[in-house]
């Protein structure tokens, strides 16, 4: 098919045996081809398995560059009917040339093979795992935390953040490499011999974030030599309450008590590279209890006044 008519046609049909088979090859998940182009995980479901005979030309477009490859090899090639096919003039010379095709290709497998056992390190194997406050209050700046465990190799790898709708990056360290605050995708492109243990960044919640509801987390490594990539999903903590509390507030009573202050200043050295108002902290812990100002979208320590008794232990 050529270009010109790809152009003018507005939907396109798609092998979806071939779809499959570069999506597995380049180890990439239904999850990360879903979030380039724009669909459903289960629309890409549906495509591998020719569910949907035609997708839109713009959705093709997208889905050739996250497979890396070029459009024409993902389009359906319309059969050739038998009786337009020349016959073979003999089988026998057919039969000979295809043994020794096999044997060419069988013996470039194996020296390919051969060549990349002695010349290719082997992938990196990278686990991650991300670390939520329980709570975050609407328009304030929460911390976040992806411990990262970098078992083998030496390659570099990419981490990509699918934040909550609404929220938005605000710092982080290292700086990300890609920022899509409109549709929350937060990339980092970490180089081979980085040794770092951890990235983190400050989060601004939604303003229109409703109590009572969660902010959903979602990630995933991609790692590996150029020709072999694998893509693990981030573990650990994926939602965070929207609540009128106080981040390090991690029982969410309205006061921050000496434990959960010294939980706070190991998160505080944790987030190194990242600005946190340690002062603010320092502030609202030693008022002994602090509230939510809505409209300013900031907390305050309370009054004397304000703060209820301490209960007494029977």
């Amino acid at each position: 098919m050529s270009s010109k008519s790809i152009e003018a046609s507005a939907s396109i049909s798609l092998e979806g045996v071939v779809l499959k088979r570069l999506r597995e090859e380049k180890r990439l998940t239904q999850l990360y081809v879903s979030k380039v182009v724009g669909v459903t995980t289960d629309t890409v479901s549906r495509w591998e398995n020719n569910r949907y005979p035609t997708v839109r030309r713009d959705n093709a477009l997208k889905l050739a560059e996250a497979l890396e490859v070029p459009l024409e090899e993902l389009l359906r090639r319309p059969a050739v009917a038998p009786e337009n096919a020349p016959p073979p003039k003999s089988l026998m010379p057919l039969v000979v040339v295809s043994v020794l095709a096999v044997l060419v290709m069988a013996g470039l497998l194996v020296l390919a093979l051969w060549l990349t056992g002695r010349q290719s390190p082997p992938p990196a194997s990278i686990t991650a795992e991300r670390i939520l406050p329980r709570f975050a209050a609407p328009g304030s700046d929460v911390p976040v935390q992806v411990k990262l465990t970098q078992r083998a190799g030496d390659s570099g790898f990419m981490l990509r953040e699918y934040l909550p709708k609404g929220w938005k990056l605000m710092q982080s360290n290292p700086p990300a490499s890609n920022v899509d605050n409109d549709n929350g995708m937060v990339r980092w492109i970490i180089k081979a011999g980085d040794g770092r243990e951890r990235i983190v960044y400050l989060v601004q919640v939604g303003g229109s974030a409703a109590p009572g509801s969660y902010g959903i987390f979602q990630g995933e490594v991609v790692a590996g030599a150029a020709d072999i990539k694998s893509a693990v999903p981030v573990n650990g903590d994926g939602r965070v309450a929207v609540a009128p509390v106080l981040w390090a507030d991690q029982n969410g009573d309205g006061r921050i008590d000496d434990s959960e202050m010294l939980e706070a200043s190991y998160t505080v050295d944790d987030m190194a590279g990242v600005k946190i108002d340690w002062q603010e902290l320092e502030h609202l812990w030693n008022a002994g209890g602090y509230r939510w100002d809505k409209n300013r979208q900031r907390f305050l320590p309370l009054s004397p006044l304000e703060i209820p008794p301490a209960t007494s232990s029977p």
